[in-house]
């Protein structure tokens, strides 16, 4: 059957029918939705785990008992799950254990912009990559093949835009997979010194064999007129790009392309032969010069980042530029649209309690969630965001550094998501070494900037089933963190005298602003408030909130009917009464 799929909706196909059992991944665009289709298959075992190194070494465990597993992961978390990556690359694997990873070119979503590629080369793993989502299916299953042959874990890359674009896919059945019966066996999964020295030289040798294989495999084909004298190697979604941007010029005009669909190793003699095949070769790639840097090391002339950025991701018009292809006519621009800089939604829980903190001129350390947003004006209220957990390791070394000047107007902020994923273990760092730090949990029962998935704290798995639940309060205690309060976000006046007491405490402390998400079907929202213009005395405090519901119209305020989710959190900053 032939269907429209997504990239992810793709992969996940893959691997249902590749006879994957065993999913575990943590949510981060742009791979979540790998996960979410794959759970739709009641054959696959599907899981959110707390972060990607425990979803890695759960999909180790099932590979280990002989199953087919694997997980998913944008590139960040690929830095999560690094460590037992790098070893798994020395043990093997039993049933095929594919890791899919998902790039950010340009940062939709994303802290940095990096190139796993450069994990493949450094854990010496295969990496495979397609360039749309039939491909996407196909290598799947083909990454699950290539695992067992070869012995070794598979890294399957993707980037956003293979991620969330569509293509036709023609659908298989599954193929049930069959374990070999557990054996243990010390040599190959016990990675103390005596074992592992015997297995570097096992992958050295297994890259050399991989690389022999990728020279004849199909995932490296050469297309175009054997005449050409322009020869363009690239790989994943810039062979689109190359494609559609050669499309409009004539045949004797097209070039001759090396499509790379194994990222590492790459062949040396397929390389070699097809720039000698062509006057001029240029490499096509986002991000590093990772291909070209390869065939420079073979001695190939080849033209790359003399062309192209490094920095962003490229597009037809990227490739219709360098070469000088001219643009297809297209429609009368209707002219320039205002920028839509994301904001934090109406009713959002964190809006209030990030009010209190600008308007004190708390010192803020931010970390990775839709509360990052709150660095944004008016509110300005984050100082720092670094990467998952961070903000509260980081507080414990902010205030070590500056002690009691900072202490008492320095807080982190991180969400119940994200403090699961690694958050806890710096917040055990502040109890065992003793600074008065204030960490402030926004738990608003989700995760909310992948999309609403769960997580350990909101009771329920991967399947909306009822799951055992993380008691935040009892957690922050049993890590000895003796001062821990709730306080709803809504309510300013006690979450300003929560902020203020928890700073003059000279003792670690937990607040935990909790209040869901105002866009899960379970809330149920309140009627949307109005402005009485009479009453209004333009003073724009309330516009301090930087709620998109609000607007000035006329000197006057005005809420929009249609957004305001009635949280009430604006009519606490009236002092005219207006807001009714």
């Amino acid at each position: 059957m032939k269907k429209l799929m997504l990239g992810n909706e793709a992969i996940a196909r893959g691997l249902y029918e590749a006879g994957c059992d065993v999913i575990s991944s943590y949510p981060g665009t742009p791979s979540t939705e790998i996960t979410e289709f794959a759970a739709k298959y009641n054959e696959i075992y599907c899981e959110w785990a707390p972060n990607e190194k425990v979803a890695l070494e759960t999909a180790y465990g099932a590979s280990l008992y002989g199953k087919r597993a694997a997980c998913a992961m944008k590139h960040v978390g690929l830095n999560v799950a690094a460590d037992p990556l790098f070893t798994l690359s020395y043990t093997g694997v039993g049933g095929g254990l594919v890791v899919c990873v998902a790039d950010d070119p340009a940062m939709h979503s994303s802290q940095n912009e990096q190139d796993s590629r450069n994990y493949a080369i450094a854990a010496k793993l295969p990496m495979l990559e397609p360039s749309d989502s039939a491909e996407a299916r196909d290598m799947i299953k083909l990454a699950f093949e290539i695992s067992e042959q070869f012995d070794t874990p598979v890294l399957f890359r993707i980037c956003t835009r293979t991620a969330h674009s569509q293509s036709i896919v023609e659908t298989g059945e599954r193929a049930e997979f069959t374990p070999a019966p557990y054996q243990k066996q010390p040599e190959k999964y016990i990675m103390m010194p005596a074992y592992a020295k015997r297995k570097h030289p096992i992958v050295e040798q297994r890259t050399a064999t991989l690389t022999e294989y990728a020279e004849t495999s199909p995932l490296n084909r050469i297309e175009g007129p054997a005449a050409a004298k322009l020869g363009i190697i690239t790989s994943g979604i810039c062979y689109q790009y190359v494609r559609e941007a050669f499309s409009a010029l004539p045949a004797d005009e097209q070039p001759r392309i090396l499509k790379l669909g194994i990222q590492n190793p790459l062949p040396n003699k397929l390389l070699c032969n097809f720039a000698g095949s062509v006057e001029r070769t240029v490499v096509v790639e986002e991000l590093d010069g990772i291909i070209e840097r390869h065939c420079r090391a073979l001695g190939i002339a080849v033209e790359g980042h003399d062309l192209f950025s490094c920095i962003g991701e490229f597009s037809q018009q990227t490739v219709r530029d360098v070469f000088g292809i001219p643009a297809p006519a297209v429609a009368a621009d209707p002219g320039t649209l205002p920028m839509r800089p994301p904001v934090m939604c109406s009713g959002c829980p964190h809006r209030g309690l990030f009010y209190v903190l600008s308007k004190n001129k708390i010192t803020v350390l931010g970390d990775i969630g839709c509360y990052t947003l709150g660095a944004q004006q008016p509110l300005n209220a984050l100082d720092s965001v670094l990467c998952m957990g961070a903000s509260v390791s980081g507080l414990h070394g902010f205030n070590k550094a500056g002690g009691k000047d900072t202490e008492a107007k320095t807080v982190a902020v991180i969400g119940d998501s994200t403090f699961m994923h690694s958050g806890v273990t710096g917040l055990i760092n502040i109890a065992y070494n003793d600074t008065n730090s204030t960490v402030i949990i926004l738990d608003n029962s989700i995760t909310g900037m992948t999309g609403h998935q769960q997580n350990p704290t909101t009771g329920y798995n991967l399947r909306g089933e009822p799951a055992a639940k993380v008691d935040l309060e009892a957690l922050c205690r049993a890590v000895g963190i003796e001062r821990v309060r709730v306080v709803d976000p809504y309510d300013l006046d006690e979450c300003e005298k929560a902020v203020k007491e928890e700073l003059a405490a000279e003792a670690p402390s937990v607040i935990i602003s909790r209040r869901p998400c105002v866009l899960l079907k379970s809330v149920k929202v309140g009627a949307p408030l109005h402005v009485d213009p009479e009453k209004c005395r333009s003073c724009r405090r309330c516009m301090k909130l930087g709620c998109p519901s609000l607007s000035f119209r006329d000197g006057k305020a005005v809420i929009d009917a249609t957004l305001c989710t009635g949280c009430h959190v604006c009519d606490q900053l009236c002092a005219f009464g207006a807001i009714q």
